[in-house]
């Protein structure tokens, strides 16, 4: 099983697209892909959430959510707050390793790389199984700062950081994202392999599974994203 994080600098950034568009790029090179969710927050019992999102999306339908809980907040206080007990992090690799006969395994977090999932936050759950994170940022002020302090911490904590994806290009940028895609690679050393345009969450499933693979650099794709490799 290949594994791949997703992390954001932040929340609303786009992971659940950049997910999404990520699994119908692996799908259309042949790869059997599943997505894990381990933690929802702000969605209700029964209500489709953001592995729904992903499916309708991108046509994966092997899905796993390990918890969910009903407020908008970060999942250890949502637990709290519900009586819930908190996700633990043996129970998170389980759910993630019953998704092996997958080519490819996406983990998608919950807001950003040191939110808590549970008892513990997506850095734990990323050097517990040796994965790879792959880091969504904003397009505009700001992204550099916050993408800094990210790739900072992954590199601290041993982890590589697969590249940096915009998770959602304006249509008409200003100068400080035009200025942002050229320095994001420089300041955090990461290469910046992709950007949505905005919007693309929007699209329907046939126009967004034909078009999320020219999102990403092609080169990375083969490496990251074929079942091969």
């Amino acid at each position: 099983m290949s594994l791949l994080f997703i992390t954001g600098t932040s929340t609303d950034v786009g992971k659940t697209i950049v997910t999404a568009a990520l699994a119908a790029t692996a799908r259309a090179a042949g790869a059997t892909v599943a997505v894990c969710k381990p933690a929802q927050t702000g969605v209700a019992p029964g209500e489709p959430g953001d592995l729904a999102e992903i499916t309708r999306l991108s046509g994966v339908t092997r899905t796993v959510e390990l918890a969910r809980y009903p407020e908008p907040l970060a999942p250890d206080t949502a637990a709290r707050r519900c009586g819930r007990p908190l996700l633990t992090l043996a129970e998170t690799v389980a759910g993630i390793e019953s998704c092996a006969d997958a080519d490819l395994t996406l983990v998608e977090g919950a807001g950003g790389l040191l939110v808590r999932m549970g008892e513990f936050t997506l850095l734990d759950l990323a050097q517990k199984l040796d994965a790879p994170v792959l880091l969504v940022a904003a397009a505009g002020l700001g992204t550099l700062n916050h993408s800094e302090l990210t790739t900072r911490a992954l590199q601290s904590a041993g982890i590589h950081c697969a590249g940096l994806v915009i998770g959602s290009w304006p249509e008409s940028p200003d100068l400080a994202a035009e200025c942002n895609r050229t320095d994001l690679p420089a300041v955090t050393g990461v290469d910046l392999i992709g950007a949505l345009p905005a919007g693309a969450g929007s699209w329907d499933p046939a126009r967004f599974t034909a078009t999320a693979p020219t999102w990403f650099d092609p080169t990375w794709t083969t490496h990251h994203l074929h079942p091969a490799h």
